[in-house]
């Protein structure tokens, strides 16, 4: 069963966003602490390099779930597997042909760590449990605050655990890719975009 937002990828949500949307804003990166607080990985993909800087004093279980999947290699050749331009790319659970892989136990939602779902953040996503969440992330291509528990509709959201430092443009390539149906999934990429890598990222 394919992991996704299934209370924030709503069909109404989803077309409000897009006849909504508006010009992004410029893309600032929060400033690195550059310790052990916020350790980096960077992601090759076939479209170019993410770095991504997590918050492991802000969503601890997370991000040590998250490296843990990064340190035994599970996401090299997984693909982005949802795409949404005006909302977010998903990744993390799958292989091209859209097989889903095999992950380890969930873990706790910690989506009331403070942070908030805003363009360039990364989050767990999840099932309608809120303590669903595994391997697969997303990467939020606009502005959606209506993931945050404060003001989500389940009242408790999704867990931000993470921010794009570089490579933004790299999710703007991504999140423009031509979509279609594909083994009953909707929002496919019809051409793979691949994660080549994803590794801890040495400072």
């Amino acid at each position: 069963m394919q992991r996704c937002l299934l209370l924030a990828c709503n069909l109404g949500l989803i077309l409000t966003a897009a006849l909504s949307a508006k010009p992004l804003p410029r893309f600032d990166p929060a400033p690195s602490v550059g310790d052990k607080r916020t350790p980096r990985v960077v992601m090759e993909t076939n479209h170019g390099r993410i770095v991504i800087e997590l918050y492991a004093d802000k969503a601890p279980i997370t991000v040590k779930n998250f490296l843990q999947y990064v340190d035994d290699q599970y996401y090299d050749g997984t693909i982005f597997h949802r795409v949404i331009a005006e909302f977010m790319i998903q990744g993390g659970g799958h292989v091209p042909g859209m097989n889903e892989k095999k992950t380890r136990e969930p873990i706790k939602n910690e989506s009331a760590n403070g942070l908030a779902n805003e363009r360039g953040t990364i989050a767990l996503a999840r099932m309608a449990n809120p303590d669903s969440g595994t391997a697969q992330f997303f990467i939020n291509t606009k502005d959606n605050r209506f993931l945050d528990r404060d003001k989500s509709a389940d009242k408790i959201g999704y867990c931000v655990f993470g921010r794009v430092v570089e490579g933004m443009d790299v999710v703007d390539r991504i999140r423009r890719v031509p979509t279609g149906q594909q083994a009953g999934h909707g929002n496919v990429p019809v051409q793979d975009v691949i994660v080549r890598s994803l590794r801890r990222f040495a400072r």
